[in-house]
Parts: C-alpha cells; sequence; structure tokens
C-alpha cells in the first residue's frame, strides 16, 4: 500500500522501513506511527521476509515526536498517543522476526524508544541519542522509562531521562543502548550484512529463539528456563532442525528451503 511518512522496499529477504519526513527530522506523529505499524504487520506476514532494517531518511533516524502536533493534545488524547505508540513498539519488539535499526543520525524521544523497540541497533558515528522530554515538561511515553531501564540499568536510565541528556553514539555503546558503531557512510552495508548473517541460519530456530528471550527477561529463572526447554524441544520435531544437524555432519552448507 502506498504510505506518505515512510518508504518501504524489499531487497531479497530483507524488508526496509525507512521514516522519511526529513523536514522534520524525522519526527512522528500518529499517522506515522500507524503506517510504521502497517508495513512491520505486513513485513511480519510476508513469507519471504526474514528480517527487516529500520532507519531514517536524511540526517535523522527519528528526532521524536512532533512537538508541533503533540502541543495540541489534552489529557486524553495524549493517552491515546502514548497507548498507540506503546502498541505499535511491542509488537515490533515481539513480532516472530528479527529487526535491526540502523540508526543514522538523531535517535531522540520516541526516535531513541522506537530503536529500543528493534532487537539490535548499529549506529552510525554521527547518530545522537536521548530521552529529553523532561526538558519539555514530560516524560517519555513510548515505554522508554521501562525499555531504557532495561537495557542500561536502571541507574543509568534515570541519569538520562532526568537530566534529558544526549549522548554519542560511542557513549550509547559502552552503555550497551547500541551493539555496534560504524562510519555513517558504511551504516546500511554493515545492516545488510548482519541481516545476511542471520539468514543464513535456521529461520524458525531464530524466530524461537526471539519468542523465547522476550518471554523469559522478566520472568524468574526457573520460568525462564521451562520457556526455553519446551522451544529447544519443540525445534526436534522440524525438518528445519534435521537439516540443520544433518548438513553439519555432512559438512555442507543447510538448505532451509527443504
Amino acid at each position: 500500500m502506498p504510505y506518505k511518512n515512510i518508504i518501504v522496499e524489499k531487497k531479497e529477504q530483507i524488508g526496509i522501513l525507512k521514516v522519511n519526513r526529513p523536514e522534520k527530522l524525522n519526527a512522528v506523529n500518529i499517522e506515522t506511527i500507524l503506517e510504521i505499524e502497517s508495513a512491520m504487520q505486513e513485513f511480519n506476514q510476508n513469507k519471504e521476509v526474514l528480517v527487516v532494517i529500520i532507519t531514517g531518511e536524511g540526517k535523522s533516524f527519528v528526532s521524536g515526536s512532533d512537538i508541533s502536533k503533540l502541543v495540541q493534545m489534552d489529557s486524553l488524547q495524549a493517552r491515546e498517543y502514548s497507548q498507540i505508540g506503546q502498541r505499535v513498539l511491542s509488537f515490533i519488539e515481539n513480532m516472530e522476526k528479527p529487526v535491526i535499526a540502523a540508526v543514522n543520525g538523531y535517535a531522540l524521544g520516541s526516535g531513541c524508544e522506537l530503536c529500543m523497540a528493534c532487537d539490535i541497533r548499529v549506529a552510525s558515528e554521527k547518530a545522537k541519542f536521548g530521552q529529553p522530554e523532561v526538558k519539555l515538561g514530560l516524560i517519555p511515553g513510548h515505554a522508554g522509562t521501562q525499555r531504557l531501564a532495561r537495557l542500561v540499568g536502571i541507574g543509568k536510565a534515570k541519569e538520562l531521562i532526568f537530566t534529558g541528556d544526549i549522548i554519542s553514539a560511542q557513549q550509547a555503546l559502552n552503555i550497551g543502548l547500541v551493539n555496534k558503531v560504524v562510519a555513517p557512510e558504511s551504516l546500511m552495508d554493515e545492516a545488510i550484512a548482519l541481516a545476511k548473517k542471520i539468514i543464513e541460519v535456521g529461520p524458525t530456530a531464530v524466530r524461537l529463539a526471539k519468542t523465547v528471550i522476550n518471554r523469559g527477561i522478566d520472568a524468574n529463572l526457573t520460568t525462564a528456563n521451562s520457556y526455553e526447554t519446551e522451544a529447544f524441544s519443540i525445534l526436534f520435531s522440524t525438518e528445519e532442525a534435521r537439516e540443520g544437524m544433518k548438513a553439519f555432519l555432512e559438512k555442507r552448507k543447510p538448505d532451509w528451503n527443504k
């Protein structure tokens, strides 16, 4: 379907979603968030797509929410906006297919929240991260208070959210907010190379691994381990696992399409 605020394409088995509001530094409004939701649902349902990359057009990944829209909201509208954003990011976090954030520039507010909902974050050296909502007299509304603490620890998350400080890509790497920092001109190549590495392994195994990690992270260890055992054993009923083990013993590359 045609989109106004995003660009969607498919390269082989990789889906690419690019936020495309460069005149607003890719700041998002409800319309943009709903377009992201629709495109990610389509990617999740497309059997030809195994990995998705999210990035931004121009100098920004997503610079935050469109303040010109926020300033018009009352409490009920703000509640709905928060709920919609949390719903969409929860879908991205929990959809079966791995999602890579290729953070090309500003990832602030809703942009930082969007990249945190992705499974892996690759950042350009020019990228900037932060939750500066307190500078507007607000707090993060798209689960930033929750995901940031889970990614970087409660103390560092409180520091960043309480001060609204914006940090560099290298600082984000140092605290575990991103997985890798690369030269700006190499960003998409690195993200695509990472996606291709994931595509080379068992697709069902990757999907179940993502599910187990996400379900187990907030559970006690005994419960989380039971999730792992169930997923591990289920894979033994698949042709994929049989092919993977057989290919290893035969010293050949597995054919996951068998």
